[in-house]
């Protein structure tokens, strides 16, 4: 059982992960494409976005493979020749322990090492890439507009690196407009920053209060683009971003460093070995709520519906204890609630498995007296 159970757990888990990664790819190919990055740019950042993603489906991949391997194994009467020989279903609900178990090992290498680590480069790509010159400008046959006020377009760029046929428009000032145009322009980097070297151009200045337009030839002009390409310093770190080990050993340290309360970074340790744990929960909800149901033509559907209800339930449960665990710092144990409630769920209904409602009096009568 155990061995069908990893099984249909690998399926589920492909599939859910394409799902979810297939969602996040295609807003990330709108984000980065269209900011004029490159393909590589783009698996690079859906490769550190997979961990997060394979964190959160997990929990419903245990659930779904605990699901469907209970309802085959009830459908070929196994489960119910296994109960016929003395298996309780304490017993029978082993296997599917140490599924979760493994499941939950899983979760916790994920949650504690791989997603910190995946979340923290990644921002720190999103830093490195918002100061490129070349996808916030270089982009031919585009209208840009790579600050407020500013508008640049380029005809044509050749594999030397030379752009061709320039126009670029500045109403950065309230008084004056300036529009540039020029045959050919270099990008070169200076001491300061990034500069546009236009060459054979025009320089058109109009006087916003007198209307004035004034023009000026110019063989080749410098202009200075850095101030245009504006690079975020600001990595606006967040408690998932740091490691586990620096959450359990420096709380107070690392809530001064990202600026939020204790009670924050309280709520984010906890939750981390939380998300382990509900995988193991998710995979003993689904098999203990399907094995109240007995073998039927029909199938257990309504049991497969009961389980899903149950989980909805222990989710609901983790959304109430989010806000009270992040502001008070006492409060931290509520992280737990939803996995003390799913396990209790798991008891109670492994106990009505085990002791099935008997018959009402009057039927057990009827029977004896015929």
């Amino acid at each position: 059982m155990l061995s069908q159970l990893m099984v249909l757990f690998g399926f589920f888990s492909l599939v859910l992960v394409a799902v979810y990664w297939v969602n996040r790819a295609v807003v990330l190919f709108d984000r980065l494409i269209a900011d004029g990055h490159s393909a590589g740019v783009f698996l690079e950042f859906t490769a550190l976005s997979l961990p997060s993603v394979i964190a959160l489906v997990l929990p419903m991949a245990s659930f779904a493979a605990a699901v469907y391997v209970t309802n085959r194994l009830m459908g070929d009467s196994e489960l119910t020749v296994v109960q016929a020989t003395g298996y309780s279903p304490w017993r029978l609900a082993r296997p599917v322990f140490f599924f979760g178990v493994i499941v939950a090992l899983m979760l916790s290498a994920l949650t504690h090492f791989l997603v910190p680590a995946s979340v923290a480069q990644l921002k720190e790509r999103e830093v490195e890439i918002s100061g490129s010159v070349s996808a916030r400008l270089l982009r031919e046959g585009a209208f840009l507009h790579p600050g407020p006020g500013v508008t640049f377009f380029i005809r044509d760029i050749t594999p030397e690196g030379e752009l061709r046929d320039v126009f670029l428009s500045d109403r950065r000032q309230d008084d004056r407009e300036v529009t540039y145009t020029a045959e050919r322009a270099y990008v070169v980097q200076g001491d300061s920053g990034p500069r546009l070297v236009m060459i054979s151009g025009l320089a058109q200045t109009l006087r916003i209060e007198t209307g004035a337009l004034s023009t000026t030839l110019f063989q080749d002009f410098t202009y200075d683009i850095s101030t245009l390409i504006v690079q975020n310093q600001n990595l606006n770190l967040r408690p998932r971003h740091l490691a586990t080990w620096d959450l359990i050993t420096r709380p107070q340290e690392m809530a001064a460093f990202v600026d939020v309360p204790i009670a924050r970074i309280n709520e984010e340790l906890h939750s981390r070995f939380q998300n382990a744990l509900l995988g193991l929960v998710a995979a003993l909800i689904g098999f203990s709520t399907l094995l109240t149901g007995s073998f039927s033509r029909f199938g257990v559907g309504r049991q497969i519906v009961v389980a899903i209800f149950l989980l909805v339930v222990v989710k609901l449960v983790e959304s109430a204890v989010t806000d009270p665990s992040r502001n008070n710092p006492m409060l931290w144990p509520l992280v737990y609630l939803p996995s003390v409630v799913g396990l209790a769920i798991v008891g109670i209904v492994l106990h009505l498995a085990a002791r099935p409602f008997r018959q009402p009096r009057h039927a057990s009568v009827t029977e004896a007296s015929a």
